[in-house]
């Protein structure tokens, strides 16, 4: 934990209630997401048990399987699912709009959809569940022996697209509810405790005339809160075992399908609560204003959508089990940029995130004392000129960063800077003088253009971090060098795949 969400954590144990870690919503949220709520059978890594599926808060979708070891069922739960997740992401393929890659010569224009689905899981061991189900389902056979409804292995594909983006910071396609909320509260409880949901709503939204530790505390009961899954409570266990038992031994079909209905309806009272609850947390979400730069991220994300989207209807094969060498060199590579970029972001669109970075030395927040219009360099040609205005400011505290470092300002994103000067005052106060480039309309010579250019009294935060940097440049995959296994060869699903053993 960082030193001003410690801080936060305290003081949330201190009053009751959690505080808050940031200022904006630093994800982007769909005004129709598909919020799925799984549960597994206990004992098994995968074994659908049950789930609630949609996008209407009052009605779910209930899917069961009332005998999770039978085969049949677990692909006909499969199927209902792919029914209606597939139908939601098709939903989104309606209107699109243009958009532009590359620069130059290499600019192209493309088309992409105005929207893309989100997927919303309770926490992060749903991920986990979405991850393995579309692993098991993408990869089965459709003809011969066990075949399956061309829906399973589509979904499967889909599912395995919303798990590998959901690795990356800065896709909003699948998200954990626990995560989000921890991500901008803070609570007066353990870290591994905020991934309870119930336990964590009810610091950041405690019952009227209760506190976040009474409420917490009361979240725990698993009688009145079960788990948010996709795991179940042991007491639970007992119960559906009793009622499964009696429905493999019944013969009577009217008497079996009433103890179907009877295991039906205790499924449902087991994620119900978990199902009101995401709702409750994206309730608290949009309240919250959303950061500048999410939209651009969700942009990326409807990019990503798109093409994959046009890569299924042409016919595309499913992920590889595993990911050969270069493909997880390119993706580590890719994962590391988002990394980078998304943490830059988060900075720039919110104070209290970027006072992390001051507290670090990575940033610092001063006011421009002076200024000096009409500078000029030597520019790289001889007897050349280049304009380079400077700012100074003042600010209390320590200025950490060396002479020559190159830094920005989330007010003037566009326009680079780099540290000319820097001292310390007899009053412990110190001065930095700022050397400028660029962001000046195009212009190459003062006066600056209304606004380019900081005034005498404004305060400014200037930081290392830089959301626009160019990401890590890596061979195309058909230039791979012969000391790295050459161009890697298409992944051709096998038999065998589709054999793998569902569990």
């Amino acid at each position: 934990m960082s030193l001003l969400s410690t801080v936060a954590a305290l003081t949330a144990s201190r009053t009751g209630r959690a505080e808050p870690l940031t200022t904006v919503r630093h994800q982007h949220l769909d005004e129709k997401p598909f919020v799925l709520v799984p549960l597994t059978l206990a004992g098994e890594a995968c074994a659908p048990l049950a789930a609630l599926a949609g996008t209407d808060p009052e009605r779910p979708a209930l899917l069961t399987v009332r005998q999770p070891r039978n085969r049949a069922e677990r692909f006909r739960f499969a199927e209902g699912l792919a029914t209606l997740l597939l139908a939601y992401i098709d939903g989104c393929r309606t209107e699109t709009e243009p958009y532009t890659v590359g620069r130059g010569k290499e600019k192209e224009d493309r088309l992409r959809f105005q929207r893309a689905p989100q997927l919303l899981v309770p926490n992060g061991e749903s991920i986990a569940y979405v991850r393995l189900l579309g692993r098991l389902t993408r990869l089965r056979a459709t003809e011969g022996p066990y075949a399956v409804d061309p829906s399973v292995p589509a979904l499967g594909k889909w599912l395995t697209w919303f798990a590998d983006l959901a690795e990356f910071p800065n896709s909003g396609v699948l998200l954990a509810m626990t995560r989000l909320l921890a991500a901008h509260w803070a609570t007066g409880q353990s870290p591994s405790e905020d991934s309870h949901l119930p336990s964590l709503l009810a610091w950041i939204d405690p019952p009227e005339g209760s506190d976040g530790a009474r409420a917490a505390r009361e979240a725990e009961n698993p009688a009145v809160w079960p788990p948010a899954g996709p795991s179940t409570d042991p007491v639970f266990d007992r119960t559906l075992h009793e009622l499964m038992t009696r429905y493999d031994e019944t013969s009577d079909d009217r008497a079996r399908e009433a103890v179907g209905r009877q295991i039906d309806r205790e499924l449902s009272g087991q994620m119900l609560p978990t199902w009101r609850l995401v709702w409750r947390g994206v309730e608290l979400l949009r309240d919250l204003p959303e950061g500048g730069h999410v939209p651009d991220r969700w942009a990326l994300d409807r990019r990503w959508f798109s093409e994959y989207a046009e890569y299924l209807d042409a016919d595309g094969r499913p992920q590889a089990r595993r990911d050969r060498a270069v493909r997880a060199a390119r993706r580590l590579a890719r994962l590391e940029d988002a990394v980078a970029r998304y943490e830059a972001e988060r900075a720039y669109d919110d104070p209290l995130v970027m006072a992390e970075y001051e507290l670090t030395g990575e940033a610092f927040t001063g006011t421009v004392t002076a200024r000096d219009e009409d500078r000029f360099v030597p520019g790289n040609r001889p007897g050349s000129q280049v304009w380079r205005p400077t700012i100074t400011l003042r600010t209390d505290a320590r200025v950490g960063l060396a002479v020559g470092t190159k830094v920005k300002s989330p007010a003037r994103p566009g326009q680079e800077a780099q540290i000319l000067e820097v001292w310390r005052e007899d009053d412990d106060r110190h001065t930095v003088v700022l050397q400028l480039k660029g962001g000046f309309a195009n212009k190459r010579k003062p006066p600056a253009p209304a606004g380019t250019l900081a005034e005498t009294g404004e305060e400014l935060t200037y930081t290392t971090l830089n959301p626009t940097a160019m990401p890590s440049a890596l061979p195309d995959e058909e230039n791979t060098p012969w000391t790295h296994g050459g161009p890697p060869q298409p992944y051709e699903p096998t038999d065998e795949d589709a054999e793998e053993t569902w569990e």
